[in-house]
């Protein structure tokens, strides 16, 4: 299996970019999203690397269960079934961690120059009372960032 990364900033247009390139590719999206929240940023990683990636490494189909953001508040949401797949697309912040770098076939850093912009675009989409937890986010975000040296790993990087 050929795995894809994009990766990025909150707000930068990761989801949009993993949709248009899994539909050119016809590949699956699973977004970190199904996994993240507030107070677990990153942390969840075994949950995708176990539940997923090494059962399709295998030839097998994945699964797991998401996270349901539907309330604002997460919650355990619905089992996902991944089938096997020649490629699969991963979305989200951390998705080309450092961790994973070398089991990547490619690495998308998708940016959005403007911080201001991209809290804009964040809270347009997950609505104005997430607003201090996006902020929480994007604090957070800044700091894995740039430990994990994300970006200088990019294959290729898109500005939006």
């Amino acid at each position: 299996m050929r795995l894809v990364a994009v990766d990025g900033p909150s707000g930068s247009g990761k989801s949009t970019v993993a949709r248009d390139l899994a539909a050119d590719l016809g590949a699956p999206v699973v977004p970190t999203d199904h996994f993240a929240t507030w107070t677990d940023p990153v942390a969840w990683w075994p949950r995708l690397l176990h539940g997923v990636l090494e059962p399709l490494w295998r030839g097998e189909e994945g699964r797991y269960r998401r996270v349901d953001w539907s309330a604002g508040l997460p919650r355990p949401g619905e089992w996902v079934t991944v089938p096997v797949v020649d490629v699969l697309v991963l979305e989200g912040v951390s998705a080309a961690r450092r961790s994973i770098a070398a089991r990547l076939d490619e690495a998308i850093w998708v940016e959005h120059p403007d911080p201001a912009g991209r809290l804009a675009r964040a809270v347009a989409r997950d609505g104005e009372a997430s607003r201090a937890h996006l902020e929480r986010w994007q604090s957070f975000e800044r700091g894995w960032f740039a430990v994990d040296g994300t970006r200088s790993r990019a294959t290729r990087t898109i500005l939006t």
